[in-house]
């Protein structure tokens, strides 16, 4: 079955191009919504069958199966074909992309139900998905970067769908403004990553993956370094990492199923992706490797305390987002390639079930996403309910739910390989900075879960009238439920059961040892391994601190409180992580401003004015004033011809007889 690895992105661009021309004709929404999720369905199912066929060859035959499609540019020694690489990491990403795909789609179609634009839509995630299965599929950088830059405009369409809608209660005028942000923000990022591509085929000439992991080693040096932090700046800007991180927030704007897919499950893990695949690259970079965990540890921390008294519901799910892929970067910076992307399922389930369950509770509240507005939609909701909480305690980190095997498996690294770090203090320093980051996460976790669902209704009875949703919304909840709950066994950590296989870290060995060899390799002659019984301590402290946090959360919120606003507003802290650190206004007053001043300055009043306009104005008028001139000649008179025809022949001839006699 790999022959038909193209079939997988194939059958989504089939549904685009359908949906995209004929969609306005059908008139059936669930023709429409089955038709979209019906191609995801078939690519899921065609990917497991691949699977399967993978997990039945001996694990040294799994790696390095590229299926060529046709040669697609060949210019001197630069050639690129679009070829497909079918291997365990792949098909990891494409299992998510495609699996929790297609929960999202069918789930749209009960919450999506009577938009004027439903086909477009639907049309859009399609294009979304078949653009993220050719960046997680390619074998080389540039069709990558297609599929990349693909995501982006995909996404752009996506966050500014309800392009006429208008939320100033988010602090957006337009959905517009959102798209745009997103869009502009992500091309710095981007074109680190097209540098990046540049370096790496001036070093190797070649952009092939499977070249490059060969080769890594030969071109080890300062450029190497430079071609990686570049590649780690595009990864910021897909994955929403210091400084690039402030567009994900703003792109709730968007359909909440749009953020379940985006920015929970596949386009935010771009980034990961990206390093784990040149994992042999990465390692032969220690000053890179250490930027990529300082700046994941940080953003992990940072984001996790500005989602701690968001009020939009969806906002404290961004915030959580862009903390939690700052783990699965602290996870790569430290060499465990494994654990990222084992964070990166386990948040797919967890993440994607809490975006589509806000969607659910914003449908039955008529559009409202302040929490400050809800309260006691337990009974109302309980299906809604029960699976929030469940995927709530699984991003917590309590066991034994997903969350807990993969969260322990990166705080264990980043304590483990950590100490290269930071004069042997980057073990200690990193892992109490995501300890710290792991209690925020279970606090505002717990207290948006006790501010919707628990307490005194605090909407208005007469106007909003809660209820469950629909079963295709219910449906695909229960289901990611269920994942957040047992896929953590994928991964046993293996201080639990010394004869209980880590199942990815088998899967993934393939792909990932040679970069993690190379970077053990480093490591051991840094630091000195910390004895097995830190893991037991330390896995012990994570969890303790998480229900630390949802006992304070439960504490506080989980009561009737008419002042709650008041309460919080006066603790010394609030207003300052409730305005997110004044980070937006620092861009506006640092970028944003300088550029629009610079842009309406020079750009425009000199440059285009002054400048273009002056050349163009300047050439229009010389040959006007040409043209007078020669205008004045024409005077209608043949006598006045005949005068300057004589003149010229005596010239002529005084010229012959004066010089070329």
């Amino acid at each position: 079955m790999l022959e038909l690895i193209p079939l997988v992105p194939f059958l989504p661009l089939v549904g685009f191009v359908v949906l995209g021309l004929f969609g306005s004709k059908l008139r059936n929404e669930q023709l429409i919504g089955w038709l979209g999720s019906g191609t995801v369905l078939l690519s899921f199912l065609l990917t497991l069958g691949i699977f399967f066929e993978l997990l039945g060859m001996p694990p040294d035959a799994r790696d390095g199966h590229v299926v060529q499609v046709y040669s697609w540019l060949a210019a001197g020694s630069f050639s690129v074909d679009i070829a497909y690489l079918v291997d365990p990491l792949s098909l990891v990403f494409t299992l998510i992309i495609t699996g929790v795909g297609f929960l999202i789609h069918v789930y749209s179609i009960g919450y999506m139900h009577g938009d004027e634009g439903f086909f477009r839509f639907f049309a859009y995630l399609n294009l979304f998905i078949f653009m993220m299965l050719n960046l997680v599929l390619a074998d080389n950088f540039l069709l990558t970067f297609l599929g990349w830059e693909g995501v982006g405009l995909a996404s752009y369409l996506l966050i500014g769908f309800w392009y006429k809608r208008k939320f100033p209660g988010v602090g957006l005028v337009w959905t517009g403004d959102a798209a745009r942000k997103a869009f502009i923000v992500n091309r710095v990022g981007d074109f680190g990553m097209l540098v990046a591509m540049f370096i790496l085929f001036t070093l190797y000439g070649s952009l092939n993956y499977l070249e490059l992991d060969a080769a890594g080693p030969t071109q080890a040096g300062e450029l190497l370094t430079i071609a990686t932090l570049l590649l780690f700046l595009g990864c910021c800007g897909k994955s929403a990492q210091i400084p690039l991180f402030v567009w994900l927030p703003d792109a709730m704007a968007g359909p909440t199923s749009v953020s379940a897919l985006i920015h929970a499950a596949t386009m935010v893990t771009s980034g990961i992706f990206l390093i784990a695949r040149n994992a042999t690259l990465f390692a032969l970079s220690p000053i890179t490797m250490e930027i990529v965990a300082i700046i994941g540890i940080l953003t992990a921390l940072l984001a996790a305390t500005m989602g701690i008294f968001q009020n939009d519901i969806k906002k404290v799910l961004a915030y959580s987002t862009v903390s939690q892929l700052g783990f699965m970067f602290a996870a790569l910076g430290v060499g465990a390639f494994t654990a990222a992307v084992f964070h990166v399922m386990t948040h797919a389930f967890f993440k994607a079930c809490l975006f589509l369950g806000s969607g659910s509770v914003i449908h039955a509240m008529h559009e409202e996403q302040d929490i400050q507005k809800m309260g006691g939609l337990k009974k109302y909701m309980p299906s809604t309910y029960k699976t929030f909480l469940i995927s709530s305690i699984a991003i917590a980190g309590i066991p034994p739910l997903a969350g807990f095997f993969s969260k322990d498996e990166i705080l264990w690294y980043t304590f483990k390989n950590g100490g290269a770090f930071l004069g042997g203090m980057g073990g200690y320093l990193i892992w109490t900075i995501g300890a710290l980051a792991a209690l925020c996460t279970a606090f505002y976790m717990f207290r948006l879960v006790h501010l919707t669902f628990h307490g005194k209704e605090r909407f208005d009875a007469a106007k909003v009238h809660p209820h469950e949703s629909p079963a295709t919304m219910t449906m695909p909840l229960w289901i990611l439920a269920v994942l957040a709950a047992l896929g953590g066994f994928l991964g046993y950590p293996h201080a639990l059961g010394h004869f209980i296989p880590h199942f990815l870290h088998g899967w993934l060995d393939p792909v990932l040892a040679g970069g993690s060899g190379l970077w053990e390799q480093w490591v051991n002659g840094q630091r000195t391994e910390p004895a097995i019984i830190w893991e037991y301590f330390l896995m012990g402290a994570s969890v303790l601190l998480a229900l630390v946090g949802i006992l304070l959360a439960t504490r506080w919120y989980n009561k009737d409180q008419p002042r709650l606003a008041s309460a919080e507003e006066g603790l010394p802290a609030y207003r300052i992580l409730f305005n997110k650190y004044y980070i937006d206004e620092l861009y506006q007053k640092l970028v944003v401003d300088p550029l629009d001043r610079f842009a309406e300055g020079f750009l425009f009043r000199v440059f285009d004015v002054k400048l273009v306009d002056g050349f163009v104005n300047g050439t229009a008028s010389f040959i006007g004033r040409s043209a007078e001139v020669l205008r004045r000649l024409q005077t209608g008179v043949a006598q006045n011809y005949a005068l300057v025809m004589l003149v010229g022949i005596i010239g002529v001839m005084f010229w012959l007889v004066l010089f070329r006699g």
